[in-house]
C-alpha cells in the first residue's frame, strides 16, 4: 500500500505514519512543502530511531506526484464526502492520501476526484480524528481487504 501526506504538518503524526508503513511494508509518499525538517537531526530528536527504514518517496507538488504514479488508484481522506472507506475494494499497491491537519486537503483536489474521496464516519463537533489515527483506519481496512499482504 501507499500512504500519501500533501503539506503534512506535524513531524510526531508524520513519524507515527512512517512507522505503521515500516511495519505493514508500505511506501510513505510526502508531497511538498512539509512542515517541518526531515534532516537527520531533527528525526533524531524526534525519536523516530526507525526512520530509516521507511520506504519514503518525496514529490515537490501534487502534479508532479500525479505524474509520477499515472497508474495508480488513489483515495482520498477527507471529512467532506458521504463514501465511508469500507465502502470501497482496495487493491494491493493503491495510494491512499491525505491532507495537512489544520484544514485537509484543498477543495480543487477533493473536486477533481470526487468519486475517489473517502470518509471515516465519526460525530460532527467541528473536529475530527487525529492524522495518524486516520491513517492507520483506512490502512488496516486496505491490508484487510487484501488479505493483508505486505509485499513481503
Amino acid at each position: 500500500m501507499n500512504i500519501v501526506l500533501f503539506e503534512p504538518e506535524i513531524p510526531y503524526n508524520t513519524g507515527n505514519i512512517g512507522r505503521s508503513c515500516v511495519l505493514t511494508n508500505s511506501t510513505l509518499h510526502l508531497i511538498k512543502p512539509l512542515g517541518f525538517s526531515l534532516d537527520e537531526k531533527s528525526v533524531r530528536r524526534a525519536g523516530l530511531d526507525y526512520w530509516h527504514l521507511v520506504k519514503i518517496k518525496e514529490w515537490d507538488s501534487f502534479e508532479d506526484f500525479i505524474k509520477g504514479n499515472p497508474d495508480g488508484n488513489f483515495y482520498f481522506a477527507t471529512t467532506k464526502c458521504k463514501n465511508k472507506y469500507t465502502d470501497v475494494q482496495f487493491k494491493e499497491n493503491d495510494f491512499i492520501v491525505f491532507g495537512p491537519e489544520s484544514r485537509g486537503l484543498p477543495k480543487s483536489i477533493l473536486d477533481e476526484y470526487s468519486d475517489k474521496c473517502i470518509t471515516i464516519p465519526m460525530i460532527e463537533m467541528g473536529r475530527s480524528l487525529n492524522l495518524s489515527n486516520s491513517a492507520a483506519i483506512i490502512l488496516y481496512e486496505a491490508l484487510r481487504q487484501t488479505n493483508f499482504n505486505f509485499g513481503e
